[in-house]
């Protein structure tokens, strides 16, 4: 038998003028379903290299992402007041660099007009123009987005539970895995959805830094810029069908650890 729903207030004449805003917001998403072929007849050529290339090399960037971002927002979390202003400004500087201004210093910090770009060349490390570098790209367009979320989720935490844990005699290791990262959970879904979201639709550093080899966003302005506008709008929706099971299903594990 199922429950009946409890008894609550009808939808107010305000609330029902939400579902036109709602959709405001959400309008690219609509047109792109609408408009863009569903049968794929006209995707251009090389859309399934792109498509691979896209998502391995941005599941990349995100693992290390979450390996570089994840200290350092327990760190932002932690430190005093002081040291959190100065990190607070170094990460804001990434992330108001606009997209294009970002993948013109990374092409020149390990391009070969510098001698790290030089040697990393030399090495067999080369960033532009690679599958490397796009990677790169990747990860520094979406780390400042996870640190800064990470951080608000750390920074939530009751720092009672968490004095506890350590003063009752766990390692900070084991403290930090059994009770850190399964509190802030919710947090960091929604922070790892940001820099998903992110890297794989990153476009204006890896135009610059990587143009080859070729992920899904260049490749939609170059199907724009060669073929017209419906198969760039198909290969859009091969990107929106890839990139939102990572997100749903982060915000749904997040969902289930605030619960």
């Amino acid at each position: 038998m199922s429950r009946a729903r409890p008894p609550g207030p009808r939808p107010s004449g305000r609330r029902v003028l939400l579902w036109p805003l709602l959709g405001i917001v959400t309008l690219p998403l609509w047109a792109l379903l609408l408009h863009a072929g569903t049968t794929f007849a006209q995707l251009p050529p090389g859309a399934a290299a792109e498509t691979a290339t896209s998502a391995s090399s941005s599941l990349i960037a995100l693992a290390i992402t979450f390996l570089v971002g994840l200290p350092l927002a327990w760190w932002g979390a932690s430190a005093r007041a002081a040291t959190q202003r100065v990190l607070e400004l170094l990460l804001a500087v990434p992330l108001l660099m606009p997209p294009l201004v970002l993948g013109l210093v990374l092409a020149y910090v390990f391009g070969p007009s510098t001698a790290f770009g030089t040697w990393l060349e030399g090495i067999g490390l080369g960033m532009t123009n690679s599958y490397l570098g796009l990677v790169a790209a990747g990860f520094y367009e979406a780390a400042p987005y996870f640190v800064y979320g990470a951080w608000a989720a750390f920074a939530a935490l009751d720092r009672d539970i968490l004095e506890a844990a350590w003063l009752s005699g766990m390692r900070p290791g084991a403290a930090f895995a059994r009770i850190v990262l399964p509190l802030a959970a919710p947090g960091l879904a929604i922070a790892s959805a940001m820099a998903w979201a992110r890297t794989i639709g990153a476009f204006g550093a890896p135009i610059v830094v990587a143009y080859h080899p070729t992920g899904l966003p260049v490749g939609i302005w170059i199907a724009l810029s060669e073929f017209g506008l419906v198969p760039a709008l198909e290969l859009a929706l091969v990107l929106l069908a890839i990139a939102l099971p990572l997100p749903l299903v982060a915000m749904g594990v997040g969902r289930r650890a605030a619960r």
